[in-house]
């Protein structure tokens, strides 16, 4: 699981964080290696923004914030696919498998993000994979419905 300590020890390495009070329309900013978090988020809430903000150190260049432009929203895309596979990388759904989890809400608390950043990376991963995706050779995770086949 990637809870907010696990998330803020990993970007420590690489960006100083900060919280600070936000309007509740801002969970979180990036800007020349510095994260500002709204210090008002549930840790599973700073965990996800986070990872986000992680993903435009890894991805993005320069000032985004125009999302009217093409160019900055394409960028917003990476750093949230950046996101989607550090929080919840296919092999932690095998996990979650094999932990007998039962629904999207237990899943969600498994893997130690919001119901709506699951819901976000199963998106994602559906248009990257389609309907299901191998995972070594033992298993295909499915994403409509949500689950994991073994093959024995």
């Amino acid at each position: 699981m990637m809870d907010f300590d696990t998330v803020l020890k990993y970007a420590s390495l690489y960006v100083e964080v900060y919280e600070h009070p936000m309007t509740s329309r801002n969970k979180g900013l990036y800007m020349d290696g510095i994260v500002w978090l709204n210090k008002g988020l549930t840790s599973v809430d700073k965990a996800c923004v986070l990872a986000e903000e992680l993903g435009h150190h890894n991805t993005s260049v320069g000032n985004i914030l125009d999302q009217s432009l093409i160019q900055n929203r394409k960028q917003e895309q990476l750093a949230r696919q950046w996101a989607y596979e550090f929080m919840i990388p296919l092999e932690k759904i095998v996990q979650a498998y094999h932990s007998h989890i039962q629904d999207r809400f237990q899943l969600a608390e498994f893997l130690g993000v919001t119901e709506e950043f699951l819901q976000a990376t199963i998106d994602r991963y559906t248009e990257k994979y389609g309907l299901f995706a191998q995972v070594n050779e033992r298993y295909t995770v499915c994403f409509n419905p949500l689950g994991v086949i073994e093959i024995v």
